[in-house]
């Protein structure tokens, strides 16, 4: 089997405009949520999230960007020109049809829905914009993304709610690593900060109207958030030969279904995706160094997951390094899995593990090595990404230095 590497990162999301800035946001314990500012605000009770400031997308838009696509889109545009950018690969004949775009998502384009649907219901008015349909689908960013690189290879979407990122990138992996392509652009987006997303979020009733606060005593619910982060994954051989920069190798995968519940995770689904991916990449558990958690900050969730982390690597507490970025950043849904891997090789190439932000009071129900506040240093070879999403659809990465 081919080895897969990454050589091109590239992200846009409310702790950053680009990698490095983002980089360094988390090394700072940045907080990326704030007050939102989105129509018919007034009619939400939950005001706040991690939204992408205005500024930092007019700095960033892409050369002739067509104006008719979804913010969704717009932000994978912008991400994966900075991933392309920061490989120096060039997509030319042969390469472009061994080469594929593999994305996850969870809301599509669900601003352009809320927009459209505001219209026809709300205003009475009776046309919606006539590229509506090609501004909604799932896989509008994965479409773009092609024609913008001329990849002709297979382009598609992965859905699976909030694991959506991480299935995604574990199909581009396992392309590359059986020889059926060479390259990859991968990774996630999502932006559901509309009035019609966020109101269907807080009729779950798992939202914090304050901050995000994984495995705290205190936490109550979720923050959402925006953004895209992409990369670009290549066999090796290939990235040798071209003397690419390479941030990474993947070495492990697995996804894997609870079969359980429609919301709540089972601890034995989230055991047997860890074990498998720890399996896949020929690891035994105490080789991981720093893990980065799911960690909503919803009570079950947190609870469920610092079981699962303390079964598989076989200790009352594990040892491992662990936290969640999504105390800064929030939760971005289907783009989550794809920033959260950002934090993982932050931490193999540069030996700084990042934050869980917020923390106020220990939980007895969270009891694992949590990284709180504040980042630490610290030389870690091997890590591991978690994604458990609604449905107990589970995703689990492993990246290890090269």
């Amino acid at each position: 089997m081919k080895r897969v590497v990454i050589t091109g990162c590239g992200t846009i999301n409310p702790l950053g405009r680009d990698v490095e800035e983002t980089w360094k946001s988390m090394v700072e314990g940045k907080d990326g949520i704030s007050e939102l500012d989105i129509p018919n605000i007034e009619r939400l009770s939950v005001k706040r999230g991690g939204q992408v400031k205005t500024k930092s997308i007019l700095g960033n838009l892409p050369r002739n960007y067509d104006k008719n696509v979804d913010r969704a889109t717009l932000l994978s545009l912008i991400a994966s020109a900075e991933a392309v950018n920061s490989s120096g690969i060039n997509f030319d004949q042969p390469l472009n049809e061994l080469s594929a775009v593999i994305l996850g998502t969870a809301g599509g384009g669900l601003t352009t829905q809320d927009e459209n649907f505001r219209k026809v219901y709300e205003q009475k008015k009776n046309r919606v914009h006539p590229l509506t349909v090609p501004r909604l689908m799932h896989s509008a960013s994965a479409s773009k993304i092609s024609i913008e690189n001329n990849i002709n290879g297979p382009t598609f979407t992965v859905s699976t709610a909030c694991a959506s990122s991480n299935h995604a990138i574990g199909q581009a992996f396992a392309m590359i690593r059986s020889g059926q392509i060479i390259t990859a652009i991968t990774g996630g987006a999502d932006s559901m900060l509309c009035f019609g997303g966020l109101k269907a979020w807080e009729g779950l009733r798992i939202m914090s109207t304050d901050k995000c606060r994984p495995f705290c005593a205190t936490r109550d619910g979720m923050i959402q958030s925006e953004g895209a982060t992409i990369f670009v994954l290549e066999e090796l051989e290939h990235a040798l030969r071209r003397n690419a920069n390479i941030y990474a190798e993947i070495t492990g995968f697995s996804m894997n279904s609870d079969a359980f519940d429609i919301m709540n995770p089972s601890p034995n689904g989230l055991v047997r995706a860890m074990k498998l991916a720890l399996t896949d990449a020929k690891l035994d558990p105490e080789c991981i160094g720093y893990i980065n958690a799911h960690g909503t900050g919803t009570y079950v969730n947190d609870k469920v997951e610092s079981l699962a982390i303390n079964k598989v690597f076989k200790t009352e507490r594990s040892k491992q390094f662990v936290s969640s970025t999504k105390s800064m950043h929030g939760h971005l849904i289907g783009g989550s899995g794809a920033l959260e891997l950002l934090s993982c090789i932050l931490a193999i190439k540069k030996g700084i593990l990042a934050p869980t932000i917020n923390f106020e009071k220990e939980d007895p129900l969270c009891d694992i090595n949590l990284i709180k506040n504040n980042s630490v240093e610290a030389k870690v070879t091997n890590v591991m990404s978690n994604s458990f999403a609604f449905g107990g659809l589970n995703a689990v990465l492993i990246l290890r230095s090269f």
